[in-house]
């Protein structure tokens, strides 16, 4: 993205875009070590204390839009997942699954005032794509959604391909993939996952949903345990997809029902006819 730099700048001022930071040093702005600065406290969300290579963090987990408090300046590791895209609902046809949201993580981000913390909704069936997620000028995407006939729409992950449309693909300038084509009539693409495309339908089977990312590295657990931003399933005439680890719904087959994107994942809905999963926010520092 473009540098904004303040205007008028006081010196050792400091300017923050993603994960890098610049200093004023009364006539240039200068990129600071993360090393130069300590961890920075906050509150804010749920408070738990971690343990990331032997070193404790506490965590503060944002599953509804609020505040970051900083209490004292300094260093902060930031995971942001987008809302789930939704499925789309084609009537007596087969329907494209939703995308995942987008999954963005920095560590050592200064921040020295307080960041508004927005989450972002999973996507209804039918609709446009999910919401978007951030924490002040951390930003990640909504996932794609599939709508009706329409070629599926594009997001952090694209939506799954339906009867009569094409896959949808990632954008919004962020890392994500694309969804899955759909085969005929009998089965449909699966939503595209933060770490993996959507599987494309085939002759009776629902293609099965691109995985998220593993955060469980960020969140002190052992690899494996959480993901976030997978991709929906897609729909089949006889074997549903299953969807992408890091929360995507499963798809619809004769034998089952479709399932929604899971709440606090940024998973995409399961199609046909189910919503993507809700965003979430994660903060820690050094105890």
């Amino acid at each position: 993205m473009p540098l904004d730099f303040p205007n008028s700048p006081s010196t050792n001022d400091t300017y923050t875009v993603g994960d890098k930071t610049w200093k004023w040093d009364g006539s240039v702005w200068n990129v600071v070590a993360a090393e130069q600065f300590g961890y920075g406290t906050a509150t804010g969300g749920s408070s738990s204390t971690i343990t990331v290579s032997g070193e404790s963090y506490t965590m503060l987990t944002f599953t509804s839009s609020s505040t970051l408090a900083v209490t004292k300046a300094g260093l902060f590791d930031i995971l942001v997942v987008g809302g789930g895209g939704g499925a789309g609902t084609d009537g007596s046809f087969i329907a494209g699954a939703g995308g995942a949201g987008g999954y963005r993580e920095y560590t050592g981000v200064y921040l020295d005032a307080n960041q508004t913390v927005t989450i972002g909704a999973g996507a209804a069936v039918n609709s446009y794509r999910g919401g978007h997620s951030r924490c002040g000028q951390i930003f990640a995407a909504g996932g794609g959604s599939k709508y009706l006939y329409t070629n599926p729409r594009n997001g952090a992950s694209g939506a799954g391909g339906g009867y009569g449309g094409g896959a949808g693909a990632h954008g919004d300038g962020v890392s994500g993939n694309n969804g899955g084509t759909a085969f005929d009539v009998s089965g449909s693409g699966g939503g595209g996952g933060a770490s993996a495309a959507g599987s494309n339908g085939t002759s009776g089977t629902g293609g099965a949903g691109g995985d998220g990312n593993d955060a469980s590295a960020f969140r002190g657990e052992t690899a494996g345990t959480t993901y976030y931003a997978g991709g929906g399933g897609g729909q089949g005439g006889t074997t549903r997809g299953l969807g992408g680890d890091g929360g995507g719904g499963n798809g619809k087959d004769p034998s089952n029902t479709s399932t929604a994107g899971a709440a606090n994942t940024g998973g995409g809905g399961g199609a046909n006819g189910s919503a993507g999963g809700s965003g979430i926010v994660l903060v820690r520092f050094k105890n």
